[in-house]
């Protein structure tokens, strides 16, 4: 990194007033500092050598919470440290720890008036529980467990902390056409995973403590696929340990389901029903280690308005002995906030510190679900999120998009008029200003079926109604496979694209009035 601070000067005018010489008085005139000078500090050159560190062999993927995780956070301290930007933490401390739970499926046991069914037999967890025993004389049989505008099994049903059986399918009409929909074609309520996702939601938005599913199909389908996992310690499914499941959700057989209620089959009325019911449930889930790696800028006029620069630090680790690199996904936008961050401190050097508050935030966890982006937004924000004025996140921008071959000159932008109309014009103004990107809006249509503006960091910062731009450069044939590398950037790209954000952050942290929010989304 460089170490050179350029300092920009302030010209000094003389006004005269009245005809006296004691009269004169020195008005000082502030020249406009031109982000220019700080801007051309962010270099290919540089860009190129931290990436191909960053996205090494060394670095094994960057796996979240694995050993080469590790060594990108504290890469990445260690530039910081270098670059003389402290942590909003503490001194030294650029690490915000994400506990993070390795879920795997938990060795479950039911047992109906003394008679013990069996895990991978007759029931199966769907999802991870933390260890724990059930009881219950009297659980709520939901019928087909649905709630539709056509159609409820939860009518006149408080099923608030209680145990709640349900069943596979929906309730049809004597033509044969299902209630809900009045068509033959199957819904959201019909048949497996669809299903489970959808009655499940229903149940725990009704406070359910557990919900029994009976669905033999698509017990059978799961059960020997979950067991052989188990057995061999494969990986779970890696979520917040602050956002751990708490209702539990149980697959069981139609033999399990029998027992509960013997006329479940023909029987769709729902109604409480008496049970001599035990559940225990051991947990197989480990805990994982992870941490967001966060510097800060103290703005000089308005340090409590905070602008949030983000991109994700991890990818995909190492499968089957190949190593992905994450060159693109998202090497790139992490080395782009890197050199962001110089250029904002060669200001504050120079005497321009920003005027707002600049959070350079490296996420961990967005290959496992937006994780680390998530807790910082809903759980642990070091900044009230009603004083973050915009995040800036970068997800991909050192390639080209095949579509785009021809013009390479282009950057996909998400999200910047969902939330506030005032952003996106500052961003097409301070692009046609400075860098003449060709702004592609193709990915910003509501109806995009990749749906890629729920699919970055940014996502967890907009649905709290802080508005949003996503940098994007498109997926390619590399996307996702180890062979996404350094030596595959196109970096002159990078660079440019790298700069268009400072611009845009420079524009948001230094004008005199916050932006507008005029499209809020009611909560």
């Amino acid at each position: 990194m460089k170490k050179l601070f350029i300092i920009a000067g302030i010209a000094l005018a003389t006004i005269s007033c009245g005809t006296s010489p004691q009269q004169t008085t020195k008005v000082e005139t502030i020249v406009p500092v031109d982000p220019t000078v700080y801007a051309n500090s962010i270099t290919s050159d540089e860009l190129k050598e931290m990436l191909y560190t960053f996205a090494s062999d060394e670095f094994e993927g960057r796996l979240t919470g694995a050993k080469g995780q590790k060594m990108a956070v504290e890469y990445l301290k260690q530039h910081y440290i270098a670059m003389g930007i402290p942590s909003p933490i503490s001194e030294g401390d650029y690490f915000q720890e994400v506990p993070l739970l390795n879920q795997k499926s938990a060795e479950t046991e039911i047992t109906v008036d003394g008679v013990t069914f069996k895990n991978y037999v007759d029931l199966v967890m769907s999802g991870a529980a933390a260890t724990q025993t059930i009881t219950a004389s009297d659980i709520v049989y939901a019928g087909y467990g649905i709630e539709d505008e056509n159609y409820s099994s939860y009518k006149n049903l408080n099923v608030e902390g209680k145990i709640v059986l349900i069943k596979s399918g929906e309730p049809k009409n004597e033509d044969g056409t299902y209630i809900t929909s009045g068509t033959k074609a199957d819904t959201k309520w019909s048949v497996g995973r669809q299903a489970l996702a959808s009655k499940r939601d229903v149940a725990r938005k009704k406070g359910a403590k557990a919900l029994l599913f009976m669905d033999d199909a698509y017990l059978n389908m799961v059960a020997n696929y979950m067991e052989a996992a188990a057995k061999a310690g494969n990986e779970g499914r890696i979520a917040l340990k602050d956002k751990q499941e708490t209702m539990l959700q149980i697959l069981i057989s139609e033999n399990l389901g029998k027992a509960l209620l013997a006329s479940i089959d023909s029987d769709d009325m729902s109604k409480t029903i008496p049970s001599n019911l035990k559940i225990e449930v051991t947990s197989n889930s480990e805990e994982v280690n992870s941490e967001n790696v966060v510097a800060f800028i103290k703005g000089s006029e308005k340090p409590d308005e905070i602008i949030v620069i983000s991109a994700h630090l991890d990818h995909e680790g190492v499968k089957n002995g190949e190593i992905y690199n994450g060159a693109d996904d998202d090497g790139s936008g992490t080395v782009a906030i890197l050199e962001i961050a110089e250029a904002f401190k060669m200001a504050q050097e120079a005497g321009h510190s920003p005027k707002r508050s600049i959070l350079f935030l490296h996420v961990t966890g967005e290959e496992k679900g937006l994780l680390g982006s998530s807790y910082y937004a809903d759980i642990d924000p070091i900044f009230p999120l009603e004083n973050t004025v915009a995040n800036l996140n970068i997800d991909m921008i050192g390639r080209i998009d095949p579509k785009r071959e021809g013009d390479r000159n282009y950057i996909y932008l998400i999200g910047s008029d969902k939330l506030s109309t005032e952003l996106h014009n500052i961003s097409e103004a301070v692009n046609k200003k400075f860098t003449n990107v060709t702004l592609d809006y193709k990915y910003n249509d509501e109806n995009d079926p990749n749906r890629f503006y729920y699919r970055s960091d940014h996502y967890n910062f907009a649905k709290n109604n802080i508005p949003v731009i996503f940098y994007f450069n498109g997926t390619h044939d590399d996307y996702h496979k180890p062979s996404d590398t350094p030596d595959k950037i196109e970096y002159d790209l990078l660079e440019n694209r790298a700069k268009l954000v400072f611009y845009t952050a420079w524009e948001l942290a230094n004008r005199a009035e916050r932006i507008t929010v005029d499209k809020a989304e009611v909560k």
